[in-house]
């Protein structure tokens, strides 16, 4: 049995899936990186085990997250997603969803793509951590408050700094495994794209 990162390590077959195809291999496909904007906001005050069981229901209620067909769901559209049990059911939550989309294409026709925009945060290189221990990864780092400050201020929303710690960690923007889990040398897929 391969040695995983702790959180990663429960014997849970969904989260060991996530974490050895997917957690901290960088992506760079605009509809994955709004996914996963989209589910970490959504983990706000959750467990991510809450959000990874709803993510088919949450791609079926946004489009399979095309951008432009996000952008352009009216309040009605939204709230018959609040009347259904595959996300979660938080107002704040959904509607938040189509605003980003929207702040999502501004940014899109300001830098070309949402991946280079937020690639720019780390120079378009990812970050490579070696801690030894989970007591050791942080949740906030200055990095994520200066891309949570930036995203806030272009009107992202659900965007703290610890979701944007948790978006890099996801997005491969930072290798947090551990030293000692299999997928530090780097995970088995070299890049992401819409999964």
């Amino acid at each position: 049995m391969p040695t995983r990162c702790t959180w990663a390590a429960s014997g849970d077959a969904a989260y060991q899936a996530y974490h050895d195809t997917e957690w901290g291999v960088p992506v760079h496909d605009d509809r994955t990186r709004f996914e996963f904007l989209t589910l970490e906001g959504a983990q706000a005050g959750l467990s991510w085990r809450s959000i990874l069981v709803r993510r088919d229901g949450y791609r079926a209620a946004f489009h399979d997250y095309d951008i432009d067909r996000v952008a352009a769901m009216t309040d009605t559209d939204l709230q018959d997603r609040l009347a259904g049990a595959a996300i979660i059911r938080n107002r704040l939550k959904i509607w938040s969803v189509r605003d980003n989309a929207r702040v999502a294409l501004d940014v899109i026709a300001d830098h070309g793509s949402l991946d280079a925009y937020l690639w720019g945060f780390v120079d378009g290189q990812p970050i490579v951590n070696a801690w030894t221990e989970s007591s050791q990864v942080p949740a906030t780092t200055p990095l994520s408050d200066r891309m949570s400050k930036d995203l806030r201020k272009r009107g992202f929303r659900f965007v703290g700094t610890t979701i944007c710690y948790a978006f890099m960690q996801a997005t491969g923007m930072v290798n947090d495994h551990l030293t000692a889990c299999f997928c530090y040398g780097g995970p088995k897929q070299a890049e992401s794209g819409a999964l």
